[in-house]
C-alpha cells in the first residue's frame, strides 16, 4: 500500500470519528477508555475520596487543569522587519531586513549583537535580502543564505559578546543552499586541547538537488593569517538527486549496531516537495571530509551506483519541512542524544515515524501519515434549526510550519497554533496567535537543546511555553494498551489505579491469569469481583497471587496514622487474607501429592515433585513473611487437619513455639530430638515442664542438657531428680547433676546439698567412701563457717542408714568432739578417734580429755600395754602418769618401766629448774626493797617561785609534795585530786575541813581538771588510796567538823596522839606520794581508746 492510499484510509477513519477540538476545553482524551466495574459519578466539590476509592477521574476535572502550552510574547522590538528566526542552545538568531542578523543570548539578554552582511553590488542591492539562517545545535556556527543564492559563514562565541566576530565570511559554494543538516552527535575535540570545542559536520542541500559535505572547524581558523586555508577546500560533492529537485530538508544520524565489533551505520534522509529519500550503510568513521571523503562518502557511494530508496507523496506544499526530535543528555554540557523521531511536512499530512535506537531497514520504519486537523468552524449566525443541507467539509489547511516536541506536534497556521498528541493523534491544545490587524505568522522554530519554541512575525516574537507536557501521556499510552509505559508516566495514585485495572482486564482476557492477578492486586478493583472471577475460572494459582498482592498492599499500610478502629479492622483483614492463603497453599500441596501418588509410574512424577517442592518453599516463605498476620491456633489446626507434620514443626519453630515441637517428639518417643530442641532454646520453663518425663526415659542426655543450661534452678528440678533415687551411684544421673551444681556452679542452696546427701546415704552400696568424700570436701558457708547442708538432718539420716563413719564426721563438724570420739571408739576405729581428738585445736584441755578417753579405751578395752605405749608416742598431751590410773591394780610394769623412769627424771629436772627460778626471784625482790628504802633519802631542789600544779598557788605557802618528775602539789591539792577521797566527804564542808587543816586554799587558774589522778592510777593503787583516805578522815575530819559547826570563838582542843598522827601521815605519804598523779595517769591511759563504748565514733569524723 502506498503512502497516499494509507493516508486516504486514515482520513476516512478519522472523518467518521468524533469531531475535533474547537478550543482548549474540549473533552479529555480519556473519553474512549472504558472502566469496567465503575460508573460515572456526578461532580462533587472534593473528589479526592472518589479517586482513591474507584480510580475514576471525572471529566469535569479536566477544566481545572492548566493548558499544556501557553503563548508568551517577548518584550523586544526588532530594528526592522523579521525575515527569519532560528534558535540554538538558548540563543536566538534573527534575520532582519534587509541584511542584518541580531544575536540575542537569552542568558544575557542585554548584550545584543548585530551582524551586518556585506552589501552586494549596486545592480543587486534593490532585491537582495536574507532568506534563511541555519545554526548548529551548540550555537557555534551560523550559515546565512540570501535571496540571491549567496551564503555566508559566521562563527559564534556563546556567552562572550565582546569576542563575537562581526564580519561573516562568504562561502564560495557555487550553489544555492536550501537545507542544512547538522551532526546530532558532536565529534571528539582536539587531542592537543581537550577543552577545545569539537568540529562539526554539515550536510548542505542545494536548489539543484546536490548534497554537499562540509566539515566546519571548532574555531574561526579560516580567518587567521597563520592558517589561510579556505573552508571550501574540505567541501565535497557526495550526491545529486534525480530530476535535479530542490532539497527542502535533510537530516542524518548514526546507529551503533554492534559495540563488540564497533560497527556503525549512518543514515541520511533527504526530502523534496513530494519525495523523501533514504540512504543508509556501514561506515568506518563518523568524521566528515578528509582525503577519503569521510562517512558521507562511504554512505552515499552505493546510492550513486544504483537507485536510492524513496517514498513519494502527491502534492506540492508551500513549505515542505523535515524535522527531528533529539533528546538532551542530562548535565551541564547540553549534549544531544541520537534523534528519536522524524517528521516530514507534506500536503496530504504529516509523514512521521519513530527512529529506532538500533538499525532498521528504513529510517521511516512503521511510518504513519497524520492528516492535519481541520480548520475551526466559524460561529453560526443563522437560526438554530435549518433545513438546508450541510455544507461540504473543506480540506484541512496545510500548516506553514511545525516542530516536534517530546510528546506532541505543534502546527503553525497564519493565525493560530495547534498542539496534537503524538501518541493519540488527537488535538490537545489550540489557541489563536495574538496578532495585530493584518499581521500573520511567518514561522515556527525550536531550540533542540533548551527545548524552547518560538513563533515569529514581522514585528513580534512569541514563545510557546510548555507546561508539564507529559501530564496526559499516561492516558495516551493507556489507550494504546502500553501499560508499562502508562505506569511510568502515571503521576498520581488514581492514575496508576486506572492503568493497573485496565492492565489486569487485558491480561485476564489474554489468559494470563497470574499477571492479571498481580496487576489487580495493585489496583482498587473490587476484591469480590476479582476473587469471584478467579474462583469461577478455577484459577487457584492466580487467586493465590492476587491474595498475596492484596496482603502486601494492606501490610504496607500498617505504618499509616490511622485511628485505633481502622487499625483493628486492617489487622482483621490481613489475618483473614493470610489464613485463606494458607488454606490455598495446603490444598495445592495435597493436590500435588495426590497427583504424584496416582502417576507414580509416569514420567511426569519428577515434574510434579519439583512443583511440589517449589510450592512448599513458597509456603514456608509465606509463613516467614506473614507470621505476624497468622493466628497460631488456627494455623496449627489447619496444618494438622491436612496432616502436614513437616509444616507443623516448621511453623512452630518459626514462632519459637518450642513447647509444641518438644511435645511432638515426645509423642513420637524421639527423646534425643526432644532434648535437642530444648537445648536450642533459652526458655527454662520448658526444662522444668518436661524434666520428669525426659529424666525417666533419657536421664543421661537430659542431665547433659541441664548442665549446658547454667541458668536452671536446681530446686525446681528436684521432682525429676528424685526419680533417680533408687539408682546406684555409678549410674545415678541425679548425683552427677547435683555434683556439677555444687562443685562447678557453686550452688549454696541447702536443699540441694541435703538432696545429694540423701542420695549418698540411701545408696544400697555399703561403701561410705562417696559420702565421706562429700562430707569432707563440701564447701562451708563463709559467714557461719558451717556446711551448707543441715547437720541435724545429716546426722539423723546417717544414723538411720548406719553410716557410722559419716556420723563421726558430722559430730565433729557440729563441735561435739566427745560424741564423735565416743562413736568412733564404739565402732572400734581408733584412727578415726585420734583424728577427731585433734580437731579442737584451740582447747588443750578438751584435747587432753579426748586423748585420755582414747587412752582409757586402749588400756582397758584392748589390755595391750605395748599398744598403750605406742599410743603415748602419738601425742604430747598424755603422759605415762595420766594413763597409770587406767591400769589394773596388779600389773607387771616391765613393759613400761622405762617410760616411768623417764617420766620421773623429767619431773626431777623440772623441780630443779623451778628452784632456780624461785632463788632468782627472791634476789630480785630484795634488790627492789633496798632501792625503795633509798628513795626516802633523795631530795629535789625547788625555786621559791614554783607553783602548785593543781591550784597554781605558791608552792611554799603550805605543806607540799615534790615528785622526781618535777611536778609539785600542795598536800590538800594532792589529796583532792583523788576523786574517791573527795566523793566520800560532804561536798563543800569536807573540802573546807581539809583546807583548814592544811592551810588556805588559793584561788586562781587550775592546771588540772577537777577529775583527780585516781582515774589514772592502777586498780590496786586506787583501793589503797581509798583506805588511806578513810583512816586520815578518822583523824582529821572530826576535829575539823567540830570547828566548822561552832561558828563562834570557842574552840575545843583535843590532844592527839602524836605517834598516831605521825603514823597516819606516813601511810598517807606512801599512798598519796607513791606516784605523780599526772605522769602515772598518762602512762595508765596509753592502752585506753580515744572513743569510749558509750560514745559515738561519728563525733570524731572530720
Amino acid at each position: 500500500m502506498s503512502a497516499l492510499d494509507d493516508f486516504v484510509e486514515h482520513a476516512a477513519a478519522a472523518s467518521s470519528g468524533p469531531s475535533r477540538y474547537a478550543n482548549a476545553n474540549r473533552p479529555s482524551a480519556l473519553d474512549h477508555v472504558e472502566y469496567q466495574g465503575f460508573d460515572d459519578e456526578p461532580e462533587v466539590a472534593d473528589d479526592s475520596a472518589l479517586i482513591m476509592e474507584t480510580g475514576f477521574i471525572p471529566n469535569s476535572r479536566a477544566t481545572a487543569l492548566p493548558p499544556l502550552f501557553t503563548q508568551s510574547q517577548v518584550q523586544y522590538t526588532p530594528p526592522s522587519d523579521i525575515l527569519d528566526l532560528t534558535a540554538a542552545n538558548n540563543i536566538l538568531f534573527l534575520a532582519t531586513s534587509p541584511l542584518s542578523v541580531v544575536i540575542i543570548d537569552l542568558n544575557h539578554p542585554d548584550e545584543l549583537v548585530t551582524i551586518d552582511l556585506p552589501k552586494p553590488q549596486a545592480d543587486k542591492q534593490a532585491s537582495v535580502a536574507i532568506r534563511a539562517l541555519y545554526a548548529d545545535p551548540q550555537a557555534r556556527h551560523l550559515i546565512i543564505t540570501t535571496t540571491t543564492g549567496d551564503a555566508f559563514y559566521l562563527p559564534i562565541t556563546p556567552g562572550n559578546a565582546s569576542a563575537q566576530q562581526k564580519k561573516p565570511r562568504p562561502l564560495r559554494l557555487r550553489a544555492n543552499v536550501t537545507a542544512v543538516a547538522w551532526s546530532p552527535v558532536p565529534r571528539s575535540g582536539d587531542h592537543n586541547d581537550p577543552n577545545a570545542p569539537p568540529p562539526t559536520d554539515v550536510l548542505l542541500g542545494t536548489a539543484n538537488g546536490t548534497v554537499l559535505s562540509l566539515p566546519l572547524p571548532p574555531t574561526d581558523d579560516i580567518f587567521k593569517s597563520v592558517n589561510p586555508k579556505a573552508t571550501e577546500r574540505d567541501l565535497q560533492h557526495v550526491y545529486s538527486l534525480p530530476r535535479n529537485q530542490t532539497v527542502e530538508g535533510i537530516a542524518f544520524g548514526f546507529w551503533h549496531s554492534d559495540k563488540k565489533r564497533n560497527e556503525t551505520r549512518a543514515w541520511v534522509v533527504i526530502t523534496t516537495k513530494d519525495r523523501v529519500y533514504e540512504v543508509q550503510g556501514p561506515v568506518t568513521t563518523i568524521h566528515g571530509g578528509g582525503k577519503g571523503g569521510g562517512w558521507a562518502e562511504e554512505v552515499f557511494k552505493p546510492a550513486r551506483d544504483g537507485p536510492m530508496n524513496f517514498q513519494e507523496l502527491s502534492g506540492s506544499p508551500k513549505n515542505s519541512e523535515l524535522r527531528t526530535y533529539t533528546p538532551t543528555l542530562p548535565g551541564q554540557d547540553s549534549r544531544l542524544k541520537p534523534p528519536t523521531a522524524i517528521a516530514w511536512l507534506t500536503e496530504p499530512g504529516l509523514y512521521n515515524a519513530a527512529i529506532s535506537a538500533t538499525p532498521t531497514p528504513e529510517v521511516f520504519h512503521k511510518a504513519s501519515l497524520y492528516p492535519y486537523p481541520p480548520a475551526p468552524e466559524p460561529a453560526s449566525t443563522g437560526p438554530a434549526f435549518s433545513r438546508s443541507p450541510p455544507k461540504p467539509t473543506s480540506p484541512a489547511p496545510v500548516p506553514i510550519s511545525f516542530v516536534v516536541t517530546q510528546w506532541h506536534w505543534l502546527f503553525l497556521y497564519n493565525d493560530r497554533i495547534v498542539g496534537v498528541s503524538r501518541e493519540t493523534d488527537k488535538v490537545v491544545w489550540e489557541e489563536p496567535i495574538p496578532l495585530d490587524q493584518g499581521e500573520v505568522a511567518l514561522g515556527l522554530s525550536s531550540d533542540p537543546i533548551s527545548k524552547t519554541f518560538w513563533i515569529y512575525t514581522e514585528r513580534k516574537i512569541i514563545e510557546v511555553v510548555v507546561n508539564k507536557e507529559e501530564r496526559d501521556v499516561w492516558r495516551a499510552k493507556l489507550e494504546r494498551n502500553k501499560f508499562a509505559e502508562a505506569l511510568e508516566f502515571a503521576s498520581t495514585p488514581a492514575q496508576r489505579d486506572i492503568v493497573l485495572s485496565r492492565q489486569g482486564d487485558a491480561l485476564y482476557d489474554e489468559g494470563k491469569f497470574i499477571l492479571a492477578a498481580r496487576a489487580w492486586a495493585e489496583s482498587t478493583r473490587s476484591f469480590e469481583y476479582v476473587t469471584l472471577k478467579f474462583i469461577d475460572a478455577d484459577e487457584r494459582d492466580a487467586l493465590r497471587a492476587y491474595l498475596t498482592g492484596r496482603l502486601d498492599k494492606l501490610d504496607k499500610k500498617v505504618s499509616c496514622n490511622w485511628t485505633d478502629e481502622a487499625h483493628r479492622q486492617d489487622l482483621t483483614q490481613r489475618m483473614m487474607l493470610a489464613t485463606w492463603l494458607l488454606e490455598i497453599y495446603l490444598n495445592k500441596c495435597n493436590t500435588l501429592e495426590d497427583l504424584i501418588a496416582s502417576e507414580s509410574a509416569t514420567s511426569d512424577v519428577e515434574t510434579l515433585q519439583l512443583e511440589r517442592e517449589m510450592v512448599e518453599d513458597d509456603l514456608q516463605s509465606f509463613m516467614k513473611d506473614y507470621k505476624a498476620n497468622l493466628d497460631p491456633a488456627v494455623v496449627y489446626e489447619l496444618i494438622q487437619g491436612h496432616g502436614r507434620t513437616d509444616l507443623y514443626l516448621f511453623f512452630a519453630e518459626l514462632n519459637k513455639d518450642w513447647g509444641k515441637i518438644v511435645e511432638h517428639w515426645i509423642a513420637e518417643e524421639q527423646w534425643d530430638k526432644a532434648i535437642e530442641i530444648l537445648s536450642r532454646q533459652d526458655d527454662v520453663d520448658l526444662y522444668y515442664r518436661f524434666s520428669s518425663l525426659l529424666m525417666r526415659n533419657a536421664p543421661r542426655a537430659t542431665v547433659d542438657a541441664w548442665i549446658r543450661q547454667s541458668s536452671l534452678s536446681p530446686r525446681r528440678l528436684i521432682p525429676a531428680l528424685l526419680l533417680q533415687k533408687s539408682e546406684p551411684l555409678e549410674s545415678n544421673q541425679a548425683v552427677r547433676y547435683l555434683e556439677h551444681v555444687i562443685h562447678r556452679q557453686g550452688s549454696t542452696d541447702s536443699t540441694i546439698y541435703n538432696l545429694l546427701l540423701t542420695l549418698y546415704a540411701c545408696d544400697s552400696n555399703e561403701d561410705d567412701a562417696p559420702l565421706i568424700r562429700f562430707l569432707s570436701t563440701c564447701p562451708d558457708d563463709p559467714l557461719s563457717d558451717k556446711p551448707f547442708y543441715d547437720l541435724d538432718y545429716a546426722l539423723r539420716l546417717c544414723k538411720k542408714h548406719g553410716r557410722i563413719q559419716a556420723c563421726v564426721l558430722i559430730y565433729s563438724r557440729m563441735g561435739l568432739y566427745e560424741n564423735s570420739v565416743d562413736l568412733a571408739l564404739e565402732k572400734g576405729d581408733l584412727e578415726l578417734a585420734k583424728e577427731n581428738a585433734d580437731r579442737p585445736e584451740d582447747d588443750l584441755d578438751l584435747r587432753k580429755k579426748l586423748w585420755l578417753k582414747i587412752a582409757k579405751y586402749v588400756v582397758q578395752e584392748k589390755s595391750d600395754i605395748k599398744s598403750a605405749m605406742r599410743f603415748l608416742e602419738a601425742t604430747d598431751l598424755v603422759k605415762i602418769e595420766d594413763i597409770l590410773p587406767f591400769f589394773p591394780d596388779f600389773v607387771v610394769i616391765d613393759d613400761f618401766k622405762t617410760e616411768i623412769c623417764t617420766a620421773l627424771e623429767d619431773y626431777s629436772a623440772r623441780i630443779e629448774e623451778l628452784k632456780k627460778e624461785m632463788t632468782a626471784a627472791t634476789h630480785s625482790a630484795e634488790s627492789i626493797k633496798r632501792d625503795i628504802e633509798a628513795l626516802s633519802s633523795r631530795f629535789v631542789a625547788i625555786e621559791t617561785s614554783d607553783k602548785c600544779w593543781r591550784c597554781d598557788g605558791a608552792l611554799t605557802a603550805r605543806q607540799f609534795y615534790v615528785f622526781p618528775c618535777q611536778h609539785a602539789f600542795h598536800t590538800d591539792c594532792l589529796i583532792s585530786m583523788n576523786e574517791l577521797v573527795r566523793s566520800t566527804g560532804d561536798g563543800a564542808g569536807s573540802r573546807a575541813l581539809l583546807s583548814s587543816q592544811f592551810g588556805p586554799h588559793a584561788n586562781g587558774p587550775k592546771r588540772q581538771d577537777s577529775k583527780g589522778a585516781a582515774d589514772w592510777l592502777p586498780v590496786p593503787g586506787r583501793q589503797t588510796l581509798v583506805a588511806a583516805g578513810d583512816r586520815l578522815r578518822d583523824l582529821i575530819v572530826p576535829d575539823a567538823l567540830a570547828q566548822a559547826v561552832s561558828g563562834q570563838g570557842k574552840k575545843k582542843k583535843r590532844d592527839l596522839d602524836s605517834t598516831q598522827v605521825e603514823q597516819a601521815r606516813k601511810e598517807l605519804d606512801e599512798l598519796v606520794a607513791a606516784t605523780c598523779p599526772l605522769c602515772e595517769g598518762a602512762i595508765a591511759s596509753i592502752d585506753k581508746p580515744f572513743v569510749k563504748d558509750e560514745e559515738d565514733a561519728g563525733d570524731w569524723a572530720i
